[in-house]
């Protein structure tokens, strides 16, 4: 059975219920039935992951489907071994410490010297070896053993019998590869460190399965079972069989360990495979996610080669020469049965351009023919048609003839999107193309370098300010604070004195009430100048006073400006931030997806769209969300316990900011184009708009505005 995370995955069991004419839904290889169609695609789907490993060969990274082909595979090798083999390599696997590598090595290097009746080896004659096999072990001589045998043809006919002793035989070829070994030791163990064979398996070769003394100390025997002596049987130190809870560990959430009837439970560290994710009693909230719109103006199996033309087209237009456009006026122009739309016919052209520029095949094909060096908008198609033949696509080439006759926009959505993709497909295998990603590459690598050392050298100059304060504090504290002692007379922390000092005026004054009444007596003549003694007194500690109020309106002074500069200097470090952020998303290489829902639905964005594009797992069916809420709501929906919709919902709490604001644009956008649509309604008929101002139509005025002379 394959294994999920190194442990045996459970087959779901029959239900009880089931009826003869019941209707079910089977899974093909593993005889699983469901009466729940959601359930049966969600064990379908999570089958159809590569997280399995084959049980006996070890291979990762499979499908379960996979992964039993490749256990009965490994099972066919392993059987291959003969008989009279077997129980040697068992006897050495028994309570062997090895590791899995040399224990193979050892089980073929004491396979390669064994000898058996009915073994083919080579055996000499005279200073040649030929092919021979044994018929017999006739005995020991001198200590060696001797065997009878007798030699093979090329054919394998036997020709004539000998005696020989066992050093004039070898083997030329091992009998079993060291993976096979490796099937055939995990086949044959339910345990490593050491490894024990199942306990019918040591029973029928007559396999001891009591530990070897050596052994005894770290191993024993529980219910016919090997386990580790050292390792805690359950419901040690917890007598009161109650759950325990372990602590979060690097972000990752553990649930509770249940400890029942001498059973201990694994503990569950999230996040885990979303399909295994089950209800839990501490789970938040979850709210209902929201049904996508799926209004789009081209058929559904259309939707993902629109978005993939759209985005080359806006991401690299410049490299096109191609003047943005939005995707609602490209998806609106693509529907259009007009064969000369400006903004099909840039597009094309501007594709067709680049092509040309390559000295390739399309360049040489088009001198051939004699073509004109610019393409316009009355020789456009002929370019395409030439490119449509040389591709020699059968789908596409059916539909030149329409072209040449002038009649692109009656061809089918389907057709013209084909044509655009494989335009896309010729453009990105370009020298042209592969440069500028390249210069791209390099510019990011040298933005991100550039962002990361400022991000070190500000967190440089925050540990050096904090010390600097640090050493600052201690020297003033030391040279402007004097101690204090308590009732107790044990000495207090040190204040300062100086009583224009905002931060310490609340100890001061702490400290006055402290002193005795006639130090207070004393001080409030020296600053009313009601007594000459007193003045005469506290002269000393006016001046001081003086000085120190001086020099504590210049630092006040320079405190307000570094506190004033330091709001603009940050502003400044995060625009110089956002900027290179920017600047590093202007040279897209390509477009990721946001990722992936429980049911590996995926979570696309376009930053120039604004809209969450959802396509589902089999790329049939696409929707999007066009608001805030929708995506608030999305966001409240996604189970964090579970990988995928851990990964989804991070991106999208990283992009959060951005979205809201790209779709809170998009949402003006449609509100003035709805206002203009109603002033447009309520206008008179003599008055009526002209087509093109529509906003519907916005598609019909577009111009190429980086189109090349």
């Amino acid at each position: 059975m394959p294994l999920l995370k190194k442990t045996p995955f459970p087959l779901v069991e029959p239900p009880e219920d089931l009826e003869p004419k019941d209707l079910v839904y089977q899974v093909r290889y593993t005889k699983e039935i469901f009466h729940d169609y959601q359930e049966y695609v969600n064990r379908i789907n999570l089958y159809r992951q590569r997280i399995w490993t084959c049980k006996i060969s070890g291979k990762a990274n499979l499908t379960y489907e996979e992964a039993l082909v490749s256990e009965r595979l490994a099972t066919e090798k392993v059987q291959g071994i003969p008989k009279e083999l077997v129980e040697l390599a068992l006897h050495i696997i028994q309570f062997s410490m090895l590791p899995l590598k040399d224990l193979a090595d050892t089980i073929s290097a004491k396979l390669q010297e064994h000898k058996y009746v009915g073994d083919e080896l080579h055996a000499r004659r005279g200073d040649i070896f030929f092919p021979c096999k044994i018929l017999k072990v006739v005995g020991d001589s001198n200590g060696k053993t001797s065997y009878e045998i007798r030699w093979l043809e090329r054919n394998k006919k036997v020709s004539e019998t000998s005696v020989v002793n066992g050093d004039d035989l070898i083997r030329k070829k091992k009998l079993c590869s060291r993976d096979i070994l490796k099937s055939f030791i995990r086949e044959s163990t339910y345990r490593r460190d050491p490894w024990v064979l199942h306990e019918r398996l040591a029973a029928k070769h007559g396999i001891s399965s009591d530990p070897p003394e050596e052994l005894k100390d770290k191993v024993s025997v529980l219910d016919g079972v090997i386990i580790d002596k050292k390792r805690k049987t359950a419901g040690e130190g917890d007598e009161s069989g109650k759950c325990k809870k372990k602590k979060v560990e690097d972000g990752a959430e553990v649930k509770d360990v249940a400890i029942d009837n001498d059973k201990q439970v694994e503990l569950i560290k999230y996040p885990i495979e979303d399909l295994l994710v089950l209800p839990a009693a501490d789970d938040p909230v979850f709210t209902e996610r929201p049904l996508p719109s799926r209004e789009f103006n081209v058929p559904m199996d259309c939707v993902g080669d629109l978005l993939l033309v759209w985005d080359y087209c806006s991401s690299f237009g410049k490299l096109l020469h191609l003047w943005p456009f939005s995707l609602e006026d490209f998806e609106n122009a693509i529907s259009r049965k007009d064969s000369n739309i400006i903004l099909i016919v840039e597009t094309h052209s501007a594709f067709l351009r680049l092509l040309l520029k390559e000295d390739g095949d399309h360049y040489f094909a088009a001198q051939k023919r004699n073509r004109k060096s610019k393409i316009t908008l009355l020789n456009w198609t002929e370019y395409l048609c030439d490119f449509i033949e040389r591709i020699g696509t059968p789908d596409l080439s059916a539909s030149t003839s329409t072209i040449k006759r002038g009649h692109y926009g009656l061809l089918d959505i389907q057709v013209k999107l084909g044509i655009l993709r494989e335009l896309v497909n010729e453009a990105v295998e370009t020298l042209i193309f592969r440069k500028k990603i390249d210069e791209y590459v390099g510019q990011r690598q040298v933005l991100g370098a550039t962002l990361r050392g400022e991000v070190l050298e500000e967190a440089r100059k925050k540990r050096e300010e904090k010390e600097r304060s640090k050493s600052e504090d201690v020297a003033n504290g030391v040279s402007n604070g004097h101690c204090m002692v308590d009732s107790e007379g044990l000495p207090c922390k040190l204040v300062s004195v100086n009583k224009h000092s905002s931060q310490n005026g609340e100890a001061v004054r702490k400290h006055k009430s402290e002193v005795s009444s006639e130090e207070d007596h004393t001080s409030d003549k020296s600053d009313n100048n009601d007594s000459e003694t007193a003045s005469k007194k506290s002269g000393k500690g006016q001046n001081q006073d003086a000085e120190n109020e001086t020099g504590t309106s210049e630092e006040a002074s320079k405190q307000m400006k570094d506190e004033r500069r330091l709001p603009t200097e940050k502003r400044s470090k995060d625009q110089r931030k956002e900027q290179l952020n920017r600047e590093m998303e202007k040279r897209v290489i390509r477009t990721e997806s946001l990722g992936k829902d429980r049911y590996y639905n995926r979570y696309w964005w376009f930053q120039r769209d604004g809209r969450i594009f959802i396509e589902n797992s089999d790329s049939k069916e696409w929707g999007f969300y066009s608001s805030i809420e929708e995506l608030s709501a999305l966001m409240g929906s996604l189970n964090e316990k579970g990988e995928r919709e851990r990964a989804l919902h991070k991106e999208l709490e990283k992009f959060y900011g951005r979205i809201c604001a790209e779709l809170q644009k998009r949402s003006k956008d449609l509100d003035n184009k709805v206002a203009v649509d109603e002033a447009v309604v309520r206008r008179s008929t003599r008055v009526r708009a002209i087509p093109r101002e529509n906003p519907a139509n916005s598609y019909m005025r577009y111009v190429n505005k980086w189109k090349e002379d």
